[in-house]
Order: structure tokens, then C-alpha cells, then sequence
């Protein structure tokens, strides 16, 4: 299967992406891992992505494009791949369609991941790190230390990242329904969004998510 996943910051995408990609047996495409793979085997493109990147600029979307049907096209995706985070805006969409029809291909579903805005903003805006160790992530919420501000692991400092304060997380969902949120309508026009609620479990996400997509296997 072809799958591009898409939601707001916050709605768990990429714990979603593992999880349908390893069910599914495709590989997950995701932005981030294409610029850290095109810069570290110093790439054309991701030489030109760090020039960018390094004189504080946005990527144009041809590089991204380009990254991302250089990884289409590997073989391991020759049965399908989940696209995360990309396409990030109507352009990159309209994009994906050129290069799909050029390869003869074409996508089976466009998963919209659908959270309420002020869970966004609890769900991030809650969480704390370990200043001794990025990977003790805790919440305020829903996965509280047993001391206040104290990791329960190496009884670290916890504290919250600028990128996750209220006001940033705000400012994120404005660029996500300015630039992001139209490719749903774009692509809804086709016929391949299927809206998921993002709230619950992890596991009760992606068994609405199989459930989805295997309805779209029945038409």
C-alpha cells in the first residue's frame, strides 16, 4: 500500500507510522530521517539542503521532492511506503501526484490524524525531559514523576523545552492549518482521506487506522 499520514503536531504520527508501517511491512518515509540520510552520505540534494538549512533558511520544495522520490524508487518500497511528513503543503502534493503517474503508481489512502487543538496543546505542552538524558520523557498528565520536576530514572532535572510551551505549540498549529491542512481537501477531492481519531491508546489508534485502510482494501 501507498499511505500519506497527516495531523497536527502532537497527534502522535510517528508512533503511528512505526507501528502501520511494521503491520504492513512498508517502509516508513519520513522528512526528518531523508535531510539526516541525504546530508550524512552527502547527497547532491542534501548538500544542498544543509546550504540552506545552515544559512537559517527554508528548504525549497524541489529538494524535498527530489529526496523523497529518490527514496520511493529504492526497492525495499517497491510494494508501498508511508509517507510522514511529507507532502507538507499543496504544492509537495500536487508534486507526489506528477511522480506517482510518472511510475505508473498511485496512492491508496491519505490518513488524516484528528486531535481537538486544546488536547495538542495539553498533550505537548505537558511534557518534560531529563536535562541528564533526552530519552526520560515524562508528563505533567498522563505519565507523571513520582517527585515533581525530578526524573524517576537517574533523579535528573526535569524541565520544559521552548519548542514546547504553550505559546509555541500555538504558533505551530497555525502553520500546520495554514500551509499543512489543505493537501486533506486536496486530497479528499481523490477520494483518499479517511479520518481517524487520534485520541486513546496507541494501540486502539492503529487498530482504527488497519480498520480504515482495510476497508479501503475491500472497494
Amino acid at each position: 500500500m501507498r499511505i500519506v499520514l497527516v495531523g497536527p503536531p502532537g497527534a502522535g504520527k510517528g508512533t503511528q507510522a512505526a507501528f502501520l508501517a511494521k503491520n504492513l511491512d512498508i517502509p516508513h518515509i519520513s522528512t526528518g530521517d531523508l535531510f539526516r540520510a541525504n546530508i550524512s552520505q552527502g547527497t547532491e540534494l542534501g548538500l544542498k539542503a544543509k546550504a540552506y538549512m545552515d544559512a537559517g533558511d527554508l528548504v525549497p520544495d524541489e529538494v524535498t521532492i527530489g529526496m523523497a522520490k529518490d527514496r520511493m524508487e529504492q526497492a525495499d518500497a517497491v510494494n508501498g511506503f508511508l509517507l510522514d511528513g511529507f507532502p507538507r503543503n499543496v504544492a509537495q502534493a500536487e508534486a507526489l501526484d506528477v511522480v506517482l503517474k510518472a511510475e505508473d503508481m498511485q496512492l491508496d489512502a491519505v490518513l488524516d490524524l484528528e486531535v481537538p487543538e486544546d488536547e495538542v496543546v495539553k498533550r505537548i505542552a505537558g511534557r518534560r525531559i531529563c536535562r541528564n538524558d533526552s530519552s526520560h520523557v515524562f508528563h505533567v498528565t498522563y505519565n507523571a514523576p513520582e517527585t515533581e520536576g525530578v526524573c524517576d530514572v537517574c533523579g535528573g532535572e526535569l524541565f520544559q523545552r521552548d519548542d514546547d510551551s504553550e505559546e509555541t505549540v500555538r504558533r505551530r498549529l497555525e502553520v500546520y492549518h495554514t500551509q499543512t491542512e489543505p493537501i486533506i481537501d486536496y486530497f479528499r477531492a481523490q477520494n483518499l482521506v479517511k479520518t481517524i481519531s487520534a485520541l486513546g491508546k496507541v494501540d486502539e489508534v492503529t487498530a482504527r487506522s488497519m480498520a480504515a485502510l482495510n476497508k479501503q482494501d475491500e472497494k
